[in-house]
């Protein structure tokens, strides 16, 4: 057998960073008004695997901390950007992180789902952390963009990652950021359901 990148080894940054660049390749939804969130919710609702993340505007100052400014949801045929306004958390995405009937799949969001409980407390079920799936599954990288690069063969761009997630109008650089992370969830968790059946052999 061949030694396999990410399994018997550590991909490392030189290593993904030869891999070709990958962008969401489904459409993209900003939702801003209660219109546009009961849209949303309506096709996201018949889903049962969601590719989730979220965006804060970055702190610089000891001490400081913003709330969450942005919450992204990847369903089959298109992403969903939600834009929180006033800091509030409308009841039909609680009743969506409520529900165990639809996995949320991100990496590391322990820390974002306890921020987004701070502005309106819902009992988390369905979340499901890539980063445990990928050490059980005996993965050595447990980030998004390691995984992107073990699992599906190519790697993201982290550029906005520390841009303004606030502002009223975002640019077209953190949309397509934005989007990418949540459609990459939603392929990886597929991906690690794969591994764990042993049906994916990822060999380079």
């Amino acid at each position: 057998m061949r030694d396999r990148a990410g399994f018997d080894w550590k991909m490392t940054p030189e290593e993904i960073n030869m891999l070709p660049i990958k962008k969401c390749e489904v459409p993209v939804r900003l939702i801003r008004t209660r219109e546009e969130v009961i849209s949303a919710v309506e096709v996201l609702s018949d889903e049962t695997v969601l590719g989730f993340d979220t965006e804060t505007k970055p702190a610089f100052k000891k001490g400081q901390a913003h709330p969450t400014a942005l919450i992204q949801l990847a369903g089959r045929e298109a992403v969903y950007l939600f834009q929180l306004r006033e800091s509030n958390l409308p009841k039909m995405l609680r009743d969506i992180f409520s529900n165990p009937g639809v996995i949320k799949a991100g990496v590391a969001l322990n820390d974002d789902v306890k921020k987004l409980q701070q502005l309106a407390f819902f009992k988390k079920s369905g979340f499901v952390d890539l980063g445990d799936a990928a050490r059980q599954a005996g993965i050595k990288n447990h980030g998004l963009r390691g995984l992107a690069a073990v699992l599906l063969g190519f790697r993201i761009t982290k550029k906005a990652r520390l841009s303004n997630w606030s502002r009223e109008t975002l640019s077209k650089a953190q949309v397509k950021y934005a989007a990418t992370d949540a459609w990459v969830s939603r392929k990886l968790y597929s991906r690690l359901e794969e591994v764990r059946m042993g049906n994916l052999c990822v060999s380079r």
